[in-house]
């Protein structure tokens, strides 16, 4: 399994809607835990820890101003 950067959602419209309309009406710190809850369910279904690893390191990079963190590099694979 490979770590996919390129769009892969048939119809990534309807799910950044349902994403926002999951946190409508949430507290801040219910809507963290919720996003927490969301990203462990995911993984468990990618269930690659190569493939989380790169996600890890991906989402790092693309924060702003964040420097990279090495113990969230991709494993080679």
């Amino acid at each position: 399994m490979h770590f996919i950067t390129t769009p892969n959602l048939q119809a990534p419209d309807d799910f950044y809607e349902a994403l926002i309309d999951c946190h409508r009406d949430l507290a801040e710190e219910q809507s963290h835990a919720l996003n927490a809850r969301l990203v462990l369910l995911l993984a468990n279904h990618i269930g690659n820890q190569a493939v989380l690893s790169q996600a890890l390191q991906a989402a790092r990079d693309s924060a702003p101003d964040a420097p990279s963190h090495p113990a969230h590099r991709a494993a080679p694979a």
